[in-house]
């Protein structure tokens, strides 16, 4: 079983991916989707945000809001806005952000190798959440909503996609400042040599999409059991995936904001940090320049914590800078022992930048806020190898992947 594979994407006709690319479904809510289509009729939000098209007040996980998906599907082929390619490709994808870019390859990735954990996980799923992807993608009969992979360095597959991501693109779209650009690789000899590469790869490691990939299995699994002529090579052995090397990859910051100081005063607080870490205070606002080090505002002050270095332990969870905050301060001092259902914290992407952390203290909503520096790659990778799991809110991709470039369909 090849690690990925090329296939047929569904994808935007010529000259129409500015017409069909859409935010990923999970980072806009339903009223938000709405604005977003106003005059777009063919906006892949209609397919990933379907209840925009019911009336308001619909459940999003109703049946009719799938059934209404792959409703607007169907008329976004009939209209020839999508249309298939009529053999199985790989796909150059570039994104540029500022900048910022990098490039990748748009395939189909082994489930197999995903249940083997040759694609690396490291995040828990939620039931819920994996229940209405695979109601979404069952409706479908076709994954909409790309995994974002890292591969390790790998110098021929860079070359290879740096050759076939010159020339003019088969698609080029601008969604919210960012620019997507999709070329075909349609050679055999060449998708030959990317499949023997990945191959020779040890393994892939999941950045986003911890649901959709757990969905692709779950979905995977009942398929094969209800085939009784199964044979590893339908379209539901493989999920929709984009595989970028993971060093243009970037990760910002994941910040914290804190409701108040668990009953303390600003004095009492502060001498309790000064236990683990260094305090300085700072003439301006700090973005940390390194792992350990991280900026706390409090009472209209920027303050520079850095972890004492006897407390950073070896394991590769525990001495993540979201783990030494969580361990040293947030939950011993501030009592936030649950991160991910304790309302008294909240999460804040380094994508809104340092100033909406001082916008969120000054209002009074919040007491105080952490910036931290972003988590690295290899980091992340070294928690996946251990089959370790990241804590809570500890990475922040961008940017995001386009939903509506390039589908995968298991019929």
């Amino acid at each position: 079983m090849n690690l990925i594979q090329p296939f047929a994407a569904l994808r935007p006709a010529p000259g129409r991916a500015n017409d069909v690319v859409a935010p990923p479904y999970d980072v806009l809510s339903t009223e938000e989707a709405r604005e977003r289509v106003s005059g777009r009729p063919w906006s892949f939000l209609h397919i990933s945000k379907p209840e925009i098209d019911l009336p308001a007040g619909t459940n999003p996980y109703a049946p009719e809001v799938y059934a209404k998906g792959a409703e607007n599907l169907q008329a976004l082929i009939q209209a020839g806005v999508l249309a298939r390619d009529p053999a199985p490709c790989y796909y150059a994808y570039r994104i540029v952000m500022g900048s910022h870019s990098q490039t990748g390859i748009v395939a189909a990735a082994s489930v197999a190798d995903y249940d083997t954990n040759r694609i690396r996980k490291h995040e828990f799923t939620r039931p819920d959440k994996e229940d209405d992807r695979v109601r979404q993608i069952d409706a479908l009969d076709a994954q909409t909503g790309p995994v974002l992979l890292a591969h390790p360095a790998a110098p021929e597959v860079d070359a290879i996609l740096a050759e076939a991501s010159t020339g003019i693109a088969d698609s080029d779209a601008e969604l919210d400042g960012v620019r997507h650009t999709l070329w075909v690789i349609r050679d055999p000899a060449i998708q030959a040599r990317i499949t023997a590469a990945f191959n020779a790869m040890p393994a892939l490691y999941i950045a986003d999409g911890h649901h959709r990939s757990a969905s692709a299995s779950r979905i995977a699994a009942a398929r094969r059991a209800a085939n009784p002529v199964h044979t590893g090579n339908e379209p539901y052995n493989f999920f929709l995936s984009v595989v970028f090397p993971a060093h243009q990859m970037r990760i910002l910051d994941y910040n914290r904001v804190i409701a108040d100081l668990n009953g303390l005063s600003t004095q009492a607080f502060l001498e309790r940090v000064n236990v683990a870490f260094g305090v300085e205070p700072a003439a301006s606002a700090v973005k940390p320049e390194r792992p350990g080090v991280f900026g706390m505002y409090l009472d209209g002050k920027w303050h520079r914590l850095s972890i004492r270095p006897e407390l950073i332990p070896a394991d590769p969870v525990g001495r993540l800078d979201v783990s030494l905050l969580q361990n040293n301060l947030i939950a011993p001092i501030l009592g936030i022992a649950d991160p991910r259902r304790d309302k008294r914290v909240d999460f804040v992407g380094g994508i809104r930048g340092l100033p909406e952390l001082e916008k969120r203290v000054n209002s009074g909503e919040m007491a105080l806020a952490f910036a931290l520096h972003p988590t690295r790659m290899e980091d992340l990778m070294a928690v996946a190898d251990a089959n370790e799991v990241m804590p809570p809110k500890s990475t922040w991709f961008e940017p995001k992947l386009a939903d509506g470039l390039a589908s995968h369909m298991l019929v």
